[in-house]
């Protein structure tokens, strides 16, 4: 499945069938050609992600205080989570947060979506919070997964940045524009920064 999103990104969504049953994959692409890999599991835990740009690598560690699970949500209309990721230079991140439905629809490109909120914090090994985001995402019960939206994050530096990956268009075998690497939305605005919250653990 090939989507166009706000924000000047495509993604590439696939499975590999060496994977666990329900793993996912996706890989974005900028303006400037791959910019980042996930591989998720059917409960939507961020496994791995790979920015392609500077080869950082984060894994997600095992024994979480609260794995995130897709199918809670589906469930009760909310899910929290509270896991770590440790990456290849060595840094351990705790993401601590929630996802809600609002129980709002929309259908977009022919395919329905429900709405959901997030909060997400993450922490330095040490305590220290380093990102809190709030926002605005996608669910599709049958392809099992988010897609982005809306967020509004502020680092501890207190830089505050408003992005809008929502999807605009989906293609599947077969469809015009399936398996195309060049985004088509936004790119004027010359977006610079590309965090897919959900692409780094539960995305």
């Amino acid at each position: 499945m090939t989507v166009q999103n706000r924000g000047c990104t495509v993604a590439q969504h696939y499975v590999c069938a060496s994977d666990e049953p329900g793993d996912q994959h996706v890989i974005y692409y900028d303006d400037q050609g791959p910019s980042y890999h996930s591989h998720i599991d059917a409960e939507t835990r961020w496994l791995e992600s790979n920015d392609l740009d500077t080869g950082l690598t984060d894994l997600l560690m095992p024994d979480a205080a609260d794995d995130a699970s897709f199918s809670t949500l589906l469930k009760t209309g909310r899910d929290d989570f509270d896991f770590v990721t440790e990456s290849n230079s060595g840094e351990r991140l705790r993401h601590i947060g929630e996802d809600r439905l609002t129980g709002e629809t929309v259908e977009i490109d022919g395919v329905p979506l429900e709405l959901t909120e997030f909060r997400l914090r993450t922490f330095a090994a040490d305590g220290q919070l380093l990102i809190d985001s709030r926002g605005q995402q996608f669910i599709n019960r049958e392809h099992g997964r988010f897609y982005g939206g809306t967020e509004h994050s502020e680092d501890w530096t207190g830089e505050v940045t408003d992005d809008n990956d929502s999807p605009v268009t989906f293609a599947f075998p077969g469809d015009a524009g399936f398996a195309s690497t060049e985004p088509l939305f936004d790119c004027e605005m010359q977006m610079v920064t590309f965090r897919p919250r959900r692409q780094i653990g539960a995305s």
